[in-house]
């Protein structure tokens, strides 16, 4: 897994935000724990739950046990 940029993924709690963490795919997204969602500083949006199934690693047939359809 890369390490990460601190100078580009700096700490956001004074914003409410949790993090930065780094996933299985290399993406480096904050948790709002407000929101119950990742939120993703590179395009400046919440991150879908069905995205984060990708994030966590799982494949399509692993969706249907976190209530996503393949």
């Amino acid at each position: 897994m890369p390490s990460i940029d601190r100078k580009r993924y700096t700490d956001l709690s004074a914003e409410g935000l949790e993090g930065p963490f780094v996933f299985d795919t290399g993406k480096i997204l904050y948790y709002d724990p407000k929101e119950g969602k990742y939120y993703d500083r590179d395009t400046d949006f919440y991150i879908s739950n069905k995205e984060m199934l990708i994030h966590y690693g799982l494949k399509n047939e692993d969706q249907s046990n976190y209530g996503v359809g393949a």
